[in-house]
């Protein structure tokens, strides 16, 4: 168990390498604790955000407006460093919001965390891609490259913080419509942070990763997989999670992928529109976005997806 344990380390370092192009010194692991003690039953809103319809109108939500790329949602996006000094159990990152959601009321919130040995560049992709369908997120690089699947859930957590207090967009933000989204060692994070705090509304685990029991998981979650990940198998990981997964729960798994498959901007159109339309229906309780997940969509139709499976959502 001890030498798969290295070798799968080993590989991983390999292959991040090859696809990282920041370097980033590493440090000590700062640990946050999360708020919630014990897990917990998400909590729903029972109205949509103030003005949704005027918020997002009708005909931008359409199967070409979701699968651009970069920051061509409804909105104007702008960012915010966030440098490692100022972040309070994390290791920096960037926050990405909206700059004319004014008729839209109150935000959702929801933070992005890389998988072993990788930095923020590796998610950077989901900051703006959200933030033009008007969420505000941050992007993070973890406190060590070397953390833990829990520990990279303290620190999602201390980086929703960090958007509720920080000084530019606090003001935007409705605090109990949170989300969270991780790849590898970073999904296994969401998946427990999904566990350990209410007010997470739904996440994204991108071929997770997580070698513990992390708890009971009810939080609406979207399973992303890569066909031919040899690094977290589907069968010993994702497979796993979304079977154990009791709440609203979708998989999308890419044809032929690796366990990159959805890191560094690659399969970036694919992946906008099921992972904005999920992030809507579940944190905003926009139900205009129904036709694009579970039974309204066959995303198995595409050539470009090698399975798809849903279940108790909508």
């Amino acid at each position: 168990m001890m030498k798969n344990m290295v070798f799968l380390k080993l590989i991983i370092a390999i292959c991040t390498l090859i696809f990282s192009t920041i370097a980033v010194a590493e440090v000590t692991v700062s640990e946050t604790s999360i708020k919630s003690l014990s897990p917990v039953v998400p909590i729903f809103s029972s109205t949509k955000p103030l003005a949704a319809v005027d918020c997002i109108k009708d005909d931008t939500i359409t199967d070409s407006g979701l699968t651009r790329t970069r920051d061509n949602g409804p909105f104007s996006v702008s960012t915010k460093h966030v440098s490692r000094q100022s972040a309070n159990g994390f290791g920096g990152g960037t926050i990405h919001y909206p700059t004319d959601a004014g008729n839209c009321g109150l935000l959702g919130v929801i933070a992005v965390v890389p998988g072993y040995v990788s930095y923020e560049s590796s998610i950077k992709w989901w900051g703006p891609r959200l933030a033009s369908w008007g969420f505000i997120v941050i992007t993070i690089n973890t406190s060590s490259i070397y953390d833990n699947p829990d520990s990279r859930a303290e620190q999602l957590s201390a980086a929703l913080d960090h958007l509720i207090d920080d000084d530019t967009v606090s003001h935007m933000i409705d605090p109990n419509r949170l989300g969270a989204i991780g790849w590898s060692m970073g999904g296994g994070g969401a998946l427990r942070l999904a566990t350990k705090r209410s007010t997470v509304q739904a996440i994204i685990a991108q071929t997770p990763y997580h070698d513990k029991n992390y708890g009971a998981m009810n939080t609406p979650a979207l399973f992303i997989a890569c066909e031919n990940d040899r690094i977290a198998p589907n069968k010993k990981h994702t497979n796993t999670f979304y079977q154990k997964a009791d709440g609203p729960k979708m998989k999308v798994e890419i044809n032929n992928g690796s366990h990159f498959c959805a890191s560094h901007r690659f399969n970036e159109k694919l992946l906008s529109k099921p992972a904005i339309a999920w992030m809507q229906r579940y944190i905003n309780d926009d139900t205009r976005f129904d036709k694009f997940v579970c039974g309204n969509e066959n995303y198995k139709d595409d050539s470009r997806i090698s399975a798809y499976d849903y279940e108790g959502c909508l």
